[in-house]
């Protein structure tokens, strides 16, 4: 009898290193039982989309008759809703062509059938190329290895069945590193935003834009540096989209800290004891580099040449009016002795007055920082300037005026101070694409 509280859209069979799509034995009749066994517990004869992940030879990779890689001879006339077969020389590209695909119909739900021995390897695979958006069903068979009938794929070493749990886990995390590595970047070259108002020769950062990642999701494309699990961009494309991003900033990943937002002002000294949110960071400690995410949310570097301190820090709305800015200000003044007047600040990509909006009763509060922080306060939802709010506040704190850059600078090629509803070229924006939007971040270091 069907189990009627499965609900899987897809099912995909691992063959891919089986051997049973090779082995004319014994062993592979027994894995097809096993498979027709499971589909049937599942759905009956009402099997839903399948994917077989198959094993391709590297010579045969570009040779579309090749019969060596066809899949078992199973009853496919019974697999009415569709299948198709998935074939490379890496499971991690067969599992993330396949994500895209379902991505792209907005599924998120699967049986997966596959050899018990795969399990440890499988697990890997999802944590790294899928999010909690997905819910899996694993189902598993046993492929019993004859001596006699072991397979020696072309140009390898021959198929080791024994691996030990943590070998089995690396194999996979290599496989899933070296696909995303070897991936062309998408939406042109990696393009870093950078402040003249912050010293070079004493300061690395930057302000990252979309371009020159390997996230492919329409609304993630493609230098997501955030992974989420209400988001599809899984934890392995973020952190090879970090990788990049390193390479091209100069910076090691490994070192990488950013702020753990709250849409609050609690700043972390970094030394002293991470608090379990703050959405400001501040250092004097070389080799490290802090940041803070924004998208369209303002993302704020601070820097002190005197005295080589340095701060990030993420200002929604929210923080705004909370006075994140001057709390990351104040916690370099307190712990670092920088003098207010030598702090330098840079608001980053963010949304404009042109796009954001609050109802009444929140922009309000905008409107008594001063009246030009909003726009049209009589209609329901007001046009507010959380930047203009956050300058004012900074320089109500002391913050020299020509010590802040924001999108009042009257050279234009050299503002970073961008809208981001307003640029879908350039940057992300969760007010212009909705809750799966991409992240950029600002971020500085000591040199």
């Amino acid at each position: 009898m069907v189990e009627e509280t499965c609900k899987e859209e897809v099912v995909l069979i691992d063959l891919y290193d089986s051997g049973c799509h090779k082995n004319k034995s014994l062993n592979k009749d027994k894995a097809l039982q096993h498979i027709r066994t499971i589909t049937q517990k599942h759905y009956g004869a009402n099997i839903p989309f399948t994917y077989f992940m198959v094993y391709q030879d590297p010579i045969y990779k570009d040779n579309k008759s090749d019969k060596h890689s066809d899949i078992p001879e199973m009853d496919l006339d019974s697999l009415k809703n569709g299948f198709k077969i998935v074939k490379d020389t890496s499971l991690a590209a067969i599992l993330y062509t396949i994500k895209q695909e379902i991505d792209t119909l907005d599924i998120s739900t699967a049986l997966i059938i596959l050899p018990q021995q795969k399990k440890l390897e499988m697990d890997i695979y999802l944590d790294q190329l899928f999010t909690a958006m997905y819910t899996f069903t694993l189902e598993y068979f046993t492929i019993q290895h004859c001596k006699e009938n072991t397979i020696q794929r072309c140009g390898t070493e021959p198929e080791k069945n024994e691996l030990s749990d943590e070998d089995a886990k690396e194999h996979a995390r290599r496989n899933i590193k070296s696909y995303l590595q070897s991936l062309p970047s998408l939406k042109g070259e990696l393009v870093i935003l950078k402040s003249q108002k912050i010293p070079e020769d004493i300061f690395l950062h930057g302000f990252t834009t979309r371009c020159g990642g390997v996230s492919s999701i329409p609304t993630l494309s493609s230098l997501n540096l955030f992974c989420s699990p209400k988001r599809r961009d899984p934890k392995g494309v973020v952190a090879e989209n970090f990788r990049r991003l390193g390479k091209a900033a100069g910076f090691d990943p490994q070192t990488y800290v950013p702020v753990k937002v709250d849409h609050a002002e609690n700043v972390w000294i970094m030394g002293k004891p991470e608090p379990p949110c703050y959405d400001g960071i501040v250092t004097n400690h070389k080799g490290v580099t802090i940041a803070a995410p924004g998208a369209d949310c303002i993302p704020i570097l601070f820097c002190d040449p005197v005295r080589r301190a340095c701060g990030a820090a993420h200002s929604g709305w929210k923080g705004t009016l909370l006075g994140v800015s001057m709390a990351t200000v104040n916690a370099m003044i307190s712990e670092y002795g920088s003098d207010v007047k030598d702090i330098l600040v840079v608001l980053g990509p963010s949304v404009g007055p042109c796009c954001f909006t609050l109802v009444q009763e929140e922009a309000k509060a905008f409107h008594e920082i001063d009246p030009q922080c909003v726009r049209q306060p009589e209609i329901p939802k007001p046009y507010v300037d959380i930047r203009r709010a956050t300058r004012i506040l900074l320089e109500r704190g002391g913050i020299l005026p020509e010590n802040i850059q924001d999108d009042t600078i009257l050279d234009k090629s050299k503002n970073v101070t961008l809208c981001t509803s307003c640029h879908p070229d350039t940057f992300f924006s969760h007010v212009r694409d909705g809750n799966n939007f991409g992240t950029q971040i600002c971020f500085i270091s000591i040199k």
